[in-house]
């Protein structure tokens, strides 16, 4: 091919590609001068060994990378260029990964019915009055409907290969056997081949009809789970896999060592307070837990307990009675059964290759019906005093991330219309926030925010005393008894943390602290240079988290300036634990990324890039047979909505126009 040929290639090329834009466009040619990739850029070329001599003269470029392996083989006839051999690089993906077989519980109406019944003929009087106290009552409940599922469930051995369609169903695979048993004496009877061929077409269509209308109706339904599953499934999304842990036996040990590494700096004790007979002891009700059990989401992982998801949903009014006697019982004796607080972690590697355990992310599994019971709890305005710091933002009602972040601004914003003045924000990051807190001074600051004294000893249980052991693979791990911080995957653990913070208040009116559970941020308002009150309330915090066992992450700790004067001096960098926090000219906080100029450019070209990515599943659902309703309901509202009272005021023409 001649090199002005060359230039000619391109506009024919995107003609075939706008024709079919998801085939793969191959183009073969014998370049002398140069190759096609300085034309077409998008192209990759497949043929990487000598064709004549040392020298690659036949090319082979595809839409796609590393489709084919190519082999150098003799020429044909009397051909000057070598043939080439080109394999296939895909392999297909039954290949790639091995078959999985478990051994899984089969639910179905039928059981969920039997055990209703079994549940609902039980005296429960019969466990309390042959218990000695709340810990072997929790016990024998637990372990009555654990024998209950493994008599009435049936265990069944299911086997998944990995490119198993969930459209195929047992019929499809009978149809599958017909045709193969009518295929093989087809030379005699080709008229029950051919019908067996027209059932097995007409089993597929019902089968993808029935799998599209049960997609539809997670759109109609109110479960956003199975709303976001049906579209992993449509469109074909895979999340990012994280490394496989190593296999080896002492991991387990070290990570449960390593978690539990706090434990060593915490030599206070923590003391219950006796009981004062006014106290208004906590009372639940038996409808209460019988809705929450009902809005338990029955795609996660059980606890160590044992007790399934699906057991308390599907028999909520059945065991709603009992389980409200044992969660009044722990409130008035200010006591929590172990089964409760026995926690599983499952490490999950931060990064793709994981270095040293502090790579590995805690990952806690609790009791279901523990969980239940915390949500019961906080669902109870005497936890959440009116005494806390207004500045807080989690965990209050009517309350969110969009105030926080317009709270900031307005108060930035407000001192820089004055003459001669900046503001230094300080974004600060915590090292195991959750994982460092001392129960003692937890229940020392709650009693300050008069929280009555049964609840506070019932914290105190709640936080002490804790089995905890890691799970890696099939290693398990030594259990150890733990005293310190709370397990992450709990639900009182971030409500827990905004109230041992609520004291870290900014001393001086020209600073601002501002907290959204463990994201806090110091607002300095700076004016003539003078620095002083907000330098001191830096060294306080400093001071404020060591007097409370909480560790600065100086390295991941970001200070950004936000200056509009014309003469600008350069400003000193805030030093915390002698070691220089980083100046920055952007960060994202609390998700909107903020500059030093306090413009939105950066933060709506990410918007606008998140919505783009967001169109491509609507192509993908037209193109499955969706319903028209259902694509009118698809919307990308919520991602360029997403704190816009905050930011989208004070944007650009042209980012508005971007929107």
């Amino acid at each position: 091919m001649h090199s002005t040929d060359l230039f000619k290639m391109p506009q024919s090329h995107v003609q075939v590609r706008e024709c079919s834009a998801e085939g793969s466009i191959h183009t073969g040619l014998d370049v002398t001068i140069h190759g096609l990739k300085s034309v077409l850029p998008n192209f990759y070329q497949h043929v990487k060994c000598a064709t004549r001599g040392k020298t690659i003269l036949d090319h082979l470029y595809s839409t796609h990378r590393d489709l084919y392996k190519a082999l150098p083989r003799p020429p044909f006839g009397k051909s000057y260029h070598n043939s080439i051999l080109l394999i296939p690089a895909y392999k297909q993906k039954f290949k790639q990964e091995a078959p999985v077989t478990r051994s899984i519980k089969k639910w179905s109406d039928e059981a969920d019915a039997k055990l209703q019944d079994c549940f609902a003929i039980t005296d429960r009087n019969m466990f309390r009055d042959s218990s000695d106290g709340i810990e072997e009552y929790t016990t024998s409940v637990t372990g009555f409907i654990n024998k209950c599922i493994e008599d009435v469930v049936p265990t069944v051995t299911v086997r998944t290969y990995p490119n198993q369609k969930p459209w195929i169903t047992g019929n499809i695979h009978t149809e599958l056997k017909g045709r193969a048993d009518a295929f093989k004496v087809r030379d005699s009877n080709l008229e029950a081949y051919k019908k067996s061929c027209y059932a097995l077409r007409r089993t597929i269509k019902q089968a993808k009809r029935q799998y599209r209308a049960k997609i539809e109706s997670y759109y109609t339904g109110s479960d956003a789970h199975l709303m976001w599953q049906g579209l992993q499934t449509i469109t074909d999304y895979k999340g990012k896999h994280s490394c496989e842990l190593p296999s080896d036996t002492s991991l387990p040990d070290e990570l449960n060592h390593f978690y539990a590494r706090f434990e060593a700096s915490n030599t206070e004790a923590c003391m219950r307070a006796s009981a004062v007979p006014v106290d208004c002891v906590i009372t639940l009700s038996v409808a209460d837990v019988s809705k929450t059990f009902k809005q338990v989401n029955i795609h996660k992982a059980a606890g160590p307990d044992g007790l399934p998801r699906c057991v308390l949903r599907a028999c909520a009014d059945q065991l709603a009675g009992v389980f409200t006697d044992i969660f009044n019982m722990s409130l008035i004796e200010s006591v929590i059964p172990t089964c409760f607080k026995q926690t599983t972690i499952v490490p999950v590697p931060k990064n793709t290759k994981a270095t040293c355990l502090n790579d590995y992310r805690p990952v806690a599994l609790t009791s279901v019906a523990m969980k239940c019971f915390e949500r019961l709890v906080m669902a109870h305005n005497t936890i959440i005093p009116e005494t806390l710091d207004p500045l807080q933002f989690a965990y209050r009602p009517n309350r969110s991330t969009d105030d926080a972040i317009s709270i900031a601004l307005y108060t930035a914003l407000s001192h820089l219309d004055k003459r001669n003045t900046y503001v230094r924000m300080l974004f600060i990051d915590y090292s195991s926030a959750f994982n460092i807190k001392v129960p003692s001074k937890l229940i020392t600051k709650l009693r300050i925010l008069v929280l009555n004294t049964s609840l506070c000893n019932w914290i105190v249980d709640f936080l002490t005393g804790r089995p905890q052991v890691v799970r890696v693979g099939s290693n398990t791990s030594a259990t150890l008894i733990l005293n310190t911080g709370a397990p992450q995957g709990c639900v009182l653990s971030p409500l827990l943390y905004s109230l041992f913070t609520h004291d870290c208040m900014a001393r001086h009116d020209s600073s601002t602290i501002i907290k959204f559970a463990d994201d806090t941020t110091v607002v300095g308002l700076i004016t003539d240079n003078d620095e002083t009150a907000y330098r001191e309330e830096v060294r306080d915090l400093a001071v404020w988290c060591q007097n409370n066992n909480l560790s600065l992450n100086v390295t991941k700790t970001k200070e950004m300036i936000v200056d509009y004067r014309k003469r600008r001096t350069e400003h000193a960098p805030i030093l915390i634990d002698r070691a220089v926090v980083e100046q920055v000219e952007s960060f994202k906080f609390l998700g909107v990324h903020i500059n030093n100029k306090l413009e939105w450019s950066k933060h709506t070209k990410t918007v606008v890039k998140r919505a783009r990515q967001s169109l491509f599943p609507l192509r993908k659902l037209k193109r499955f047979g969706m319903g028209p309703e259902i694509l009118k309901r698809f919307n990308i509202k919520s991602i360029l909505t997403g704190c816009i009272t905050a930011w989208y005021g004070n944007c650009l023409a042209s980012d508005r126009k971007a929107l």
